[in-house]
């Protein structure tokens, strides 16, 4: 649902301990939460290994994401969002969940991945369309240690823009389009 003239959009959280929360986020270009549709095949494919999981919301602009992992049971979630407006919403949100296991970095996110960190069993990748984003995510992800051994990692782009080019050690699981959207799931395996 979106409103014109400074006002605010609304997301729905469908499942987990908020589900059916409805929450605001601030109208900006660019800013599109993941679809109900999306995210509901999102989390039936991440279920097994979501619950207890450290988990990246990279370009989280709304936090759909970030915050559906967490209603369903995500040990931590770092949300990474460059926008002032969108990072202290989602500050505003995350206060009014009381969500204790999660921070909001707001930051650019090629120069936050340019930093050392403790990495992460799960990223979910959304970032905005028509910018080059996801294959210097993934790169940056896999150069700078922030996935665990055997990541999952979620790529979020727009159908028109092909299959990205992905690190030799992640292997493409699962893949489905959604009116505009293309949506993927990858694991990252290295070798013991």
């Amino acid at each position: 649902m979106s409103q014109r003239g400074g006002r605010a959009n609304q997301l729905r959280v469908i499942g987990g301990q908020w589900r059916g929360r409805r929450l605001t986020f601030p109208d900006l270009p660019g800013l599109r939460p993941t679809p109900d549709r999306v995210r509901e095949t999102l989390f039936n494919w991440l279920a097994p290994i979501l619950p207890g999981a450290r988990c990246l919301d990279l370009f989280a602009g709304s936090g759909a994401l970030g915050i559906e992992a967490l209603s369903r049971g995500a040990a931590e979630v770092v949300f990474v969002e460059r926008h002032p407006l969108a990072a202290r919403a989602l500050r505003d949100h995350l206060d009014r969940l009381h969500a204790h296991n999660a921070r909001v970095e707001q930051a650019d996110a090629l120069a936050w991945l340019r930093q050392p960190g403790t990495p992460f069993e799960i990223a979910l990748l959304d970032p905005p369309f028509g910018q080059g984003l996801l294959e210097p995510s993934c790169a940056a992800l896999e150069a700078n240690g922030w996935l665990a051994t055997s990541a999952w990692i979620y790529l979020e782009s727009e159908a028109e823009a092909g299959t990205p080019a992905l690190p030799a050690c992640w292997t493409p699981c699962r893949e489905k389009t959604a009116g505009a959207v293309t949506y993927r799931l990858a694991r990252r395996e290295i070798p013991i």
